[in-house]
């Protein structure tokens, strides 16, 4: 596995880890969540960009991208 695939794949899990932790969700109900409504997608198609932001604000982009894929969580 390549150095940058490994970096992503950790990055993506730590955003699903507070994603959990700020819903007050498992961690597979959060990937689930965040998959159905885009989510992962989203950090896969910018982690460039997402991954020079805070915590806070990658997850500010996650409850929004979900919001606007039919995600109802608030």
């Amino acid at each position: 596995m390549s150095e940058t695939i490994r970096k992503q794949l950790n990055y993506t899990i730590a955003c699903i880890h507070e994603f959990a932790r700020k819903k007050q969700l498992t961690k597979q109900a959060a990937f689930q969540y965040l998959d159905q409504h885009k989510g992962i997608s989203f950090l896969s198609d910018h982690y460039e960009i997402e991954h020079t932001l805070s915590m806070e604000d990658a997850l500010s982009d996650l409850e929004t991208i979900c919001r606007n894929n039919g995600g109802t969580l608030s």
